[in-house]
């Protein structure tokens, strides 16, 4: 029996498209209530949109966590984090799942369809929806670090562009 239940969105790419479906299955096993943002088919869409969409229902209070997938796990991830108050990790083993809750606040998983299979995506998806946030001291520092950066830098900071604008 779960002690909290949650609100999860679950959303992915097309690559990740296959993988979902078992993950909202898993979801709802857990007896928690998924929230699926897509995509519906493995038609080719672009995986910051559904990064988007999931920080945006984080964001709003109307889910609690959130499960992202896209072929790597790291496109996905890459866009997730570019959002205030999004802590997401592309985590591939259940130390990553279980600690990126306990120690940093993780409230994305992202997941790689092409790198891991759905039993071990279902392992981590269990992992991480049982971890909690630790609370302790120095956890909770780091974090209120992360989301200083967010306030000092937010939507200004810059590194070298891939393309030219």
């Amino acid at each position: 029996m779960i002690k909290h239940r949650m609100k999860i969105a679950v959303a992915s790419d097309h690559a990740g498209f296959p993988l979902k479906a078992r993950m909202i299955e898993e979801i709802k096993k857990m007896g928690h209530e998924p929230l699926d943002l897509g995509t519906n088919s493995t038609d080719p869409v672009d995986y910051p949109d559904y990064a988007r969409a999931v920080a945006q229902a984080l964001r709003e209070g109307r889910v609690e966590r959130a499960v992202l997938i896209c072929g790597s796990g790291a496109g996905a991830c890459v866009a997730a984090n570019k959002f205030r108050g999004i802590r997401a990790a592309t985590c591939h083993d259940t130390f990553s799942a279980q600690q990126g809750v306990e120690d940093d606040g993780m409230n994305v998983l992202c997941l790689g369809a092409r790198v891991i299979g759905s039993e071990l995506a279902s392992e981590l998806l269990r992992t991480y929806l049982n971890a909690r946030f630790s609370n302790l001291d120095r956890h909770r520092k780091r974090v209120e670090k992360v989301e200083r950066f967010e306030e000092e830098f937010g939507a200004e900071a810059r590194v070298e562009r891939l393309t030219p604008r």
